[in-house]
């Protein structure tokens, strides 16, 4: 395939209130492929026709195709610009055809909507699908917002946290060998390159929002080397934010302290896999895996799904998945695109549903995923007429 370099543009100071002024009118979708870095892509032009965007969905294993159907049928009702390329990738496959066919649509569309993808091969030479959408497409900032709902009953009120992960290296490295009969050896790795990118996110994320404190998590007490790198490059970052509070914590005393006080957390920033094992924490403590999404950035796509990342395999087909949280994914994912007014439709509708205590069971109620539905798309009428 043909390929081509795109580099930086130079930012002079003449040209600086011109891209200021560009920058305020363009969507994050536009900024993120209009000022691209230094990298090799393939070029392949961008789904973008009449004022309409072209995704990349991936419905995934489970519950993931119901999910996305419930997707569509609201996208319809309230007529969002959006047509959806759907790829499946087969869980049983031994190649990685439906990956690499998956990973062109994204390079093609810039933004996919997914659920979770099962790897049931367990040999080795076949990756963790989800995993390796992330490291193909250099996606390697994940945000999870966790914002409490007044409506669900939780172990926690009013809680307002936002997870930072990096979301392309650490033990999801996925290097593994077996070094002699019974004894495998996994590598954890931890870039400077990679720790510094993720740092700049979260203090600009911090800095744009109004956020007082950024909290890096890490096991630098045990692994000295790796999480000590991360922390130290989470510290000298911090130099250059003095109106932004940075402390650490140890992994173990953030999830003590996630269940026990979770208020004194604003931004956390944290390596791969403590970011999974946080957000499971907190979205526990909000009321469970079907309300949170999350986000995956690189410098060049996006790709929107569920925060925890389930499948809810013993669930599927059977009308009782909770489909708040697809279809948050799928609003941030019009956010992104600048379709701002659309978003705003319906997360207020998946609010006012939430808030009238019309819950599936995993929140305690009694509805059924398609009531859930029904409901929003009610209160999206309402919010047009």
């Amino acid at each position: 395939m043909a390929a081509r370099y795109i580099f930086k543009h130079v930012r002079t100071p003449q040209l600086l209130p011109q891209l200021h002024r560009a920058s305020s009118t363009m969507s994050m979708f536009d900024i993120q492929h209009k000022s691209p870095i230094v990298r090799k892509v393939p070029n392949i032009p961008k789904a973008h026709y009449g004022g309409r965007h072209t995704v990349t969905l991936l419905p995934g294993a489970g519950i993931g195709p119901e999910l996305m159907g419930y997707v569509k049928e609201v996208f319809r009702y309230a007529g969002v610009p959006v047509d959806f390329e759907d790829v499946d990738i087969d869980p049983m496959s031994e190649n990685n055809d439906d990956l690499e066919y998956a990973i062109t649509t994204i390079r093609r569309n810039g933004v996919a909507l997914k659920g979770n993808i099962e790897t049931r091969m367990m040999d080795s030479g076949v990756p963790s699908r989800n995993v390796a959408l992330r490291n193909e497409l250099d996606l390697y900032i994940s945000v999870l917002h966790c914002l409490s709902y007044e409506g669900v009953a939780s172990r926690q009120k009013d809680m307002d946290i936002v997870i930072v992960r990096q979301n392309t290296e650490g033990e999801y490295a996925m290097l593994e060998h077996q070094s002699v009969s019974g004894v495998v050896e996994s590598m954890k790795v931890i870039t400077k390159s990679n720790s510094e990118r993720v740092a700049k996110y979260a203090f600009e994320y911090a800095k744009r929002h109004g956020r007082k404190k950024v909290t890096t998590v890490h096991k630098a007490n045990i692994m000295k080397l790796s999480d000590g790198l991360f922390l130290e490059t989470a510290r000298q970052m911090a130099k250059n934010y003095p109106e932004i509070q940075h402390n650490d914590m140890i992994i173990d005393n953030t999830c003590m302290q996630l269940v026990s006080n979770p208020h004194q957390f604003d931004i956390i920033l944290t390596t791969n896999l403590y970011g999974s094992i946080v957000s499971n924490v907190v979205c526990g403590l909000l009321g469970g895996a079907g309300l949170l999404a999350g986000k995956n950035y690189g410098d060049q796509y996006a790709i929107f799904e569920p925060g925890t990342r389930n499948t809810g395999s013993s669930i599927a087909g059977k009308n009782v998945a909770n489909p708040i949280a697809m279809l948050n994914a799928a609003v941030d994912m019009l956010r992104h695109l600048g379709h701002r007014q659309h978003a705003s439709i319906i997360q207020s509708a998946i609010n006012k549903t939430i808030n009238a205590g019309i819950h599936t069971r995993d929140l305690g109620g009694t509805a059924s995923s398609s009531e859930v539905v029904e409901s929003i798309m009610k209160h999206i009428k309402q919010g047009v007429h």
